[in-house]
């Protein structure tokens, strides 16, 4: 899924947006804001993958606030009524620009163009064995090779690493999306592992140095098959 956010201080404009944003499945609106130092205190709890951006606002414009965005873990698709803006738009390596009234043809076209985007940029991470995760109001780079274990707290999750432990507002569905599936699993609603640090298993848990992960009923059909073709491989 690619989380997103639409912001514009025309309210029927974010109904547009909204109804549009629903037909795609791989979309996950996670809000829509009148107000731009609303989104960004929104962004600074939780970092999305996507930002729909009015140009034309009070207070801030779409070009000034695209800049207070992190671009290397958000994409941004301008929308706006004015065409002038165009140019600017794409200075600032904008994934697109839609002009009002936004055609769902045109607006399908800018959305899978920043599907190809993320999924490009999502990759080159994994390739160099990395994520990023926001923590503490910054962008924290996490090394695949040195997580111990994740953790699900409700809507945070906890990654536990050799000399400390990273806390981010994030679900447990969501950082599975964004690992390499080969290297880790879940084992629990409440837990996901790295296959290459278990050290030995049982029929109810898996143990990791000193700790002791439960493998919950929902999830040991689909981890024990996992570890049967590890070890017939």
């Amino acid at each position: 899924m690619i989380s997103c956010i639409a912001v514009d201080d025309e309210p029927l404009a974010l109904e547009v947006l909204k109804k549009y944003i629903a037909k795609i499945y791989f979309l996950d609106l996670k809000g829509i804001f009148t107000d731009a130092y609303e989104a960004k205190k929104a962004l600074d709890a939780e970092a999305v993958d996507l930002i729909f951006l009015d140009i034309q606002m009070p207070d801030i414009n779409g070009i000034e606030f695209s800049k207070l965005v992190n671009r290397k873990t958000t994409a941004v698709i301008f929308t706006t009524a004015f065409s002038e803006y165009a140019v600017e738009g794409f200075n600032v390596d904008a994934i697109d620009y839609l002009l009002k009234p936004i055609e769902y043809d045109r607006f399908l076209k800018a959305v899978y163009k920043a599907k190809e985007y993320i999924e490009y940029t999502n990759s080159m991470e994994l390739a160099e064995g990395y994520i990023f995760v926001k923590s503490d109001y910054q962008m924290m780079k996490i090394n695949l090779k040195d997580i111990i274990y994740i953790e699900g707290l409700d809507d945070y999750i906890k990654i536990y690493l050799p000399q400390k432990s990273v806390l981010t507002l994030m679900t447990l569905k969501t950082i599975m999306q964004k690992l390499p599936p080969k290297e880790f699993i879940r084992v629990h609603r409440s837990y996901i592992v790295p296959i290459s640090k278990i050290g030995n298993i049982s029929k109810s848990k898996v143990k990791i140095g000193d700790k002791e992960i439960p493998i919950g009923i929902s999830y040991s059909e689909s981890f024990f098959a996992e570890m049967d073709k590890k070890m017939s491989g």
